[in-house]
């Protein structure tokens, strides 16, 4: 099954360019709410001191104004991602005052849904797009469930690499295309795989009751305020988190055949009325409740754990970019904000992270039959729910196997890549974190997940007390911290630009949000 695996890495290793594969490029996006002195999300607006959510380039916010969404570059090493991570928060908690920002993927929202307030992009037409969009998710699928942060993990290999690896794979396409065929190969391996990231890296065991907002739910009592699951590793990437069961009820699912069927099948879906979402309405008593009432309002309105990516350009639609362009890069998107560290993730777990995609990369990767979907997303589910049951079973080409079993299968296979990994940057982290994960798979116990229960149950108290806990700890530490003069510098200056670029942007609109819309949906 591994055979391609083993014969390209030797290739790769035997063409003495293996080195093009320490020049990677990796980003991070890290969403976290802010919240109030006691524990409820913040009313309070974006800071205007952190500049303009809608132009700046590593600060904005996401569904809610309370939501911050940290940004890094594409950087050339992991540490130097976390760098700009640990700086950039220390920066955004330097302008807070006593705010906090909440420790854990999953929220409390103690004061209900409604409380929850919509991010604001300004009054340009492209500003009030992003946040009728974000009315339009309110509508669908409730304010609480956009309000789950998580971690995104950006990935893309060197120029250099494709030149090797289009010669090793003696393809005479171009290069573009190769590119983007390899990225979708990438992308169909990370979903197979995919169930691997929340079983290792899933925290969020529990939930606060007031998430589930009166609403039955299927899950255990922990205490008088907490719900959980005794096995669950990650409840945010089960079926209590945002999914895209409307998508599914419709009948269309991104396709991940190709770059082109996968460009057609999110079209479709931004091109298809639902009816339960033209009851909603789109403009009621002259304001928009949301920007459509079709099967998706825009591309990133299908949730799903990995994306292939281009960078937009002006107001691109991503199909657009991706279309013209191909993809650039991959984003992983099924990472917990993990509480056990102030940035919200490890250096281990993004040395795992870089040995689990460029394991997708190379692994051959089969075009996905219709119940090898439905197995990837009944795998996910069970590993959030149950994943460290000892002798969980998922599925696997219709035959059930072992998730250990099947791990330490997987973990075998990525060592090679490891092992490269090690060779070409002149180190020995990629082996170390995956003996570190590898620890976790012959140990449950030893998973975010289940050291959070351990944590919660030791400290005798709920998750809404835990995350509280953890918070104010993460906050001690930014406190502490200083940065230097120049990343001072270039935070704040990306601040004060990005509010002229903001006042710029609504200077220069000629046309009516109406017209403006039109003209968006008419591309490609």
């Amino acid at each position: 099954m591994y055979k391609s695996l083993n014969q390209r890495l030797k290739r790769i290793i035997d063409s003495g360019q293996a080195s093009c594969l320490s020049e990677s490029l990796i980003g991070l996006e890290k969403e976290s709410l802010r919240v109030a002195e006691g524990g409820g999300i913040s009313r309070l607006p974006h800071p205007e001191s952190l500049g303009s959510a809608l132009t700046n380039t590593y600060i904005t916010t996401d569904f809610s104004e309370a939501l911050i969404e940290f940004i890094t570059p594409p950087c050339t090493s992991i540490k130097e991602a976390l760098d700009f991570l640990d700086d950039l928060q220390t920066f955004v908690y330097s302008k807070l005052g006593a705010e906090t920002l909440w420790a854990t993927s999953m929220p409390c929202v103690v004061e209900g849904g409604e409380s929850i307030p919509i991010a604001d992009y300004g009054r340009s037409n492209v500003g009030l797009m992003k946040t009728v969009y974000r009315r339009g998710l309110g509508y669908r699928y409730g304010r609480t469930m956009q309000v789950i942060a998580g971690v995104h993990f950006n990935y893309s290999v060197s120029e250099s690499f494709w030149d090797l690896y289009q010669q090793v794979e003696t393809n005479t396409d171009s290069k573009q295309d190769f590119i983007s065929q390899q990225y979708m190969g990438l992308v169909r391996n990370a979903m197979r795989f995919g169930w691997m990231i929340p079983y290792l890296f899933g925290a969020s065991p529990g939930v606060c009751k007031s998430f589930l907002n009166g609403k039955p739910t299927m899950l255990k009592e922990y205490n008088e305020n907490t719900v959980y699951e005794p096995y669950a590793t990650s409840l945010r990437m089960g079926d209590i988190g945002y999914t895209n069961n409307q998508e599914d009820m419709a009948g269309i699912k991104a396709n991940y055949d190709s770059l082109d069927a996968y460009v057609k099948s999110l079209q479709c879906a931004i091109e298809t009325p639902f009816a339960a979402y033209e009851d909603i309405g789109v403009k009621v008593d002259g304001e928009y409740r949301q920007l459509n009432a079709n099967i998706l309002q825009i591309e990133n309105e299908y949730y799903s754990t990995v994306r292939p990516k281009q960078i937009t350009q002006g107001n691109e639609k991503p199909t657009t970019a991706l279309s013209k362009r191909g993809v650039a890069y991959v984003e992983i998107r099924s990472l917990d904000v993990n509480a056990f560290d102030p940035h919200g993730v490890n250096e281990q777990q993004l040395y795992f992270m870089e040995i689990f995609v460029l394991f997708c990369l190379l692994q051959d990767s089969p075009v996905l039959s219709k119940s090898e979907a439905t197995e990837i997303d009944m795998n996910l589910i069970h590993v959030a729910h149950t994943g460290r049951q000892s002798d969980l079973k998922l599925t696997r080409c219709d035959k059930e196997v072992v998730l250990k079993n099947w791990a330490i299968e997987l973990f075998d296979q990525m060592q090679g890549v490891a092992d490269v990994l090690d060779q070409v940057n002149d180190c020995t982290a990629y082996t170390d974190s995956l003996n570190v994960q590898r620890a976790c798979i012959n140990n449950p116990d030893k998973t975010p997940s289940a050291r959070m229960l351990a944590d919660m149950t030791s400290h005798h108290e709920g998750f809404f007390h835990y995350a509280k806990r953890m918070s104010s700890q993460h906050y001690e530490h930014f406190k502490s911290r200083k940065i230097s003069r120049e990343r001072q510098h270039l935070f704040e200056q990306a601040a004060v630009q990005s509010l002229q670029k903001q006042y710029e942007i609504e200077s220069s609109d000629t046309i009516n949000f109406d017209e403006f819309l039109q003209q968006y949906f008419s591309q490609g």
